[in-house]
């Protein structure tokens, strides 16, 4: 994908968007940090995580010296991803929040966000995760689809994840991180100063739950929905 000048990353407050963000300044493009803000309410000690995160994320991109933004897609994420989530769940199917995350908000609407609104030659993510046109689309051939491949670091995959996106939004997008492991890119983030995402504790599991009981948030919720 040749001509590639503006890249839209998108920016969690994590130390896996803030390396994929650093390595895409460092290739030279003018890269725009964005902060998707999908979930907006307090966790079970009455605090918004999405606000530290998005303090953290714009921290990395100050810190890089690239624009930051926010989009809110709070709502597009409760009616096509919690919402679903709710559905399998009470009908008995095991639900897979990140698959429809991605499926729904990274891959659709954030993706159209980056090159309609912000006119991004191209998006990138810190997923764990390889494309065959290369982690900077170098080999990238408009007549041919693209095939995601499993990253370097075997632990932290996430191509399964991303298994139901479409091909138009990976056939533009990057994958910096693919070749490294997660244990090399917390290296490469304290090397280049930014130790506080490097020292953050790794986000495991369901995001909107957090550290409450499963059966009991679940019951919670499915009163209130």
């Amino acid at each position: 994908m040749n001509g590639i000048k503006k890249v839209v990353c998108g920016i969690s407050g994590g130390v896996d968007s803030s390396v994929a963000a650093m390595m895409l300044a460092k290739k030279g493009y003018e890269v725009v940090g964005v902060f998707m803000r999908n979930w907006d309410v307090t966790n079970e000690v009455g605090v918004c995580m999405a606000d530290r995160e998005a303090e953290d994320a714009e921290r990395t991109c100050k810190h890089l010296d690239i624009r930051f933004q926010e989009v809110n897609f709070v709502k597009e994420y409760w009616n096509d991803v919690f919402s679903e989530f709710l559905s399998d769940y009470q009908n008995g199917f095991t639900p897979n929040p990140d698959i429809l995350c991605n499926r729904h908000i990274k891959f659709h609407l954030f993706w159209d966000y980056a090159l309609e609104k912000i006119g991004a030659d191209a998006v990138a993510t810190g997923h764990y995760a390889r494309s065959s046109f290369g982690p900077f689309l170098e080999n990238f051939q408009p007549q041919k689809n693209v095939k995601l491949l499993q990253a370097a670091d075997s632990l932290k995959d996430q191509t399964f994840f991303l298994s139901q996106v479409h091909q138009k939004a990976l056939q533009s997008t990057m994958f910096p991180l693919g070749k490294f492991t997660k244990d090399r890119v917390k290296r490469m983030a304290q090397e280049s100063g930014m130790e506080f995402v490097a020292s953050k504790k790794e986000s495991m599991g369901i995001c909107f739950i957090g550290s409450r009981d499963f059966k009991s948030f679940i019951k919670q919720v499915t009163k209130l929905h």
